[in-house]
C-alpha cells in the first residue's frame, strides 16, 4: 500500500507491503518527516482521524483497512500541496491541491489522479522517474543519463541546440538546482523506449516525445512545475481512488486512446482551478545579482548572458 506523508520538509510517499504493522507505519513516518508526534487520517470523502495510539503496535494495517471498519477505501490523492522550497524559478502555482481532481475511468476500473511532486527544482526528473523507474527519488541517475546521452551524441546536441557548450550543459544539468525541459524529456523517453507525453495545463496542448514507443507515461506541466498522472484502483462508480489498495499505475499502453482523453480531462479540471502559471508575464529576481526580469524569456536570456541560474519570485 502507498500512503502520502506530509512533514515540515514537504511531502513524500511511503510504500508498505501487506504484512506491515502499525509500528512499521510509525517508523516510516518518523523516518520520512523526522517527527514522532503526528496526525493520521483515512476515509473518503470525509477524512476521519486514525488514532494510532489506540492500536496495538503489532496490528496489521491491512486489518485496519478491512471492511469491518465500515469505511469505504479512501483517496491517496487527497493530499496537501508540497512545502515551498528555494527554487530556480517561482514555486509551483497555488491550486486546489487540498482537494485535487479525480477523474473516473470505468474503462480501466479505476480513477486517474495527479501525483504531486516536491517543489525542489527536480520535479521533472521526479515525475518521470516515478513512472519509468517506479521511484521519484531517482533524479540524480536521470540527470546522469541525460548528460551521458549529450556527450555520446555531439552532432545532435550542439551548442546551438543546448544554448551553451555541451560540456557546460552536462555539468549544469547534473546540478540539483537546474531545471529540465524538452531536451531532457526527449533523451529520457528514448533511453527507456517509452513515449513521454507532457500536458501543458494552460493550453491543454499535449507534447509527445518518442512517439511510436509501445508504452507511454504522462507528465502534467503547470508552466513552472511537473507532476505525473497515475491510475489508481477504485470501486464503482470510480470517482474516488482507493487509499488502501495496490500500487497505482503510471505507465500505459500507447495504443489506448482513452488514457489521453482522461489526461485531457484532468488538464481541463486543473485549468479550471488555475493550476498553471503564465510564464510570459511573471516577474522574477536573480538571486545572484539582484536583477529583475519579466517572464521565462527574460530569465533565460539573463542566464545565458551571465551564467546566473538561481532565480526567485520578485516581490
Amino acid at each position: 500500500m502507498r500512503l502520502r506523508v506530509r512533514g515540515p520538509s514537504g511531502q513524500s510517499t511511503v510504500t508498505l507491503d501487506d504484512s506491515a504493522t502499525v509500528q512499521d507505519l510509525r517508523g516510516q513516518i518518523a523516518e520520512k518527516t523526522g517527527i514522532t508526534s503526528f496526525d493520521a487520517k483515512y476515509g473518503y470523502p470525509d477524512l476521519k482521524p486514525l488514532n494510532l495510539d489506540h492500536l496495538r503496535p503489532d496490528q496489521l494495517l491491512a486489518d485496519i483497512a478491512s471492511p469491518p471498519l465500515n469505511q469505504p477505501a479512501g483517496s491517496a490523492s487527497h493530499q496537501p500541496p508540497p512545502q515551498q522550497s528555494q527554487s530556480s524559478m517561482p514555486s509551483q502555482p497555488e491550486s486546489s491541491a487540498d482537494d485535487p481532481p479525480e477523474i473516473a475511468s470505468p474503462e480501466h476500473g479505476g480513477t486517474f489522479v495527479l501525483r504531486v511532486m516536491p517543489d525542489d527544482n527536480s520535479c521533472l526528473f521526479r515525475a518521470v522517474g516515478a513512472a519509468v523507474m517506479g521511484d521519484m527519488d531517482t533524479m540524480v541517475e536521470l540527470r546522469s543519463i541525460v548528460a551521458g546521452a549529450i556527450q555520446a551524441n555531439p552532432t545532435e546536441y550542439t551548442a546551438a541546440i543546448l544554448g551553451k557548450k555541451p560540456d557546460d550543459y552536462c555539468q549544469w544539468i547534473q546540478n540539483e538546482d537546474s531545471w529540465g525541459g524538452a531536451i531532457e524529456l526527449k533523451i529520457i523517453s528514448e533511453y527507456f523506449n517509452i513515449e513521454i507525453c507532457s500536458l501543458d495545463v494552460q493550453t491543454l496542448h499535449m507534447f509527445q516525445f518518442n512517439e511510436g514507443a509501445p508504452t507511454r507515461c504522462i507528465v502534467v506541466y503547470s508552466g513552472i512545475h511537473y507532476d505525473v498522472l497515475a491510475l489508481c484502483p477504485s470501486d464503482p462508480p470510480y470517482t474516488h481512488a482507493n487509499l488502501f489498495g495496490p500500487s497505482d499505475s503510471k505507465i500505459f499502453d500507447a495504443a489506448d486512446p482513452v488514457v489521453l482523453e482522461k489526461a485531457k480531462e484532468m488538464g481541463r479540471a486543473l485549468q479550471s482551478r488555475h493550476y498553471y502559471t503564465d510564464t510570459s508575464g511573471f516577474l522574477v529576481r536573480c538571486n545572484t545579482c539582484g536583477g529583475t526580469f519579466t517572464g521565462e524569456k527574460g530569465a533565460t536570456k539573463h542566464a545565458a548572458e551571465t551564467g546566473h541560474y538561481d532565480f526567485g519570485e520578485a516581490a
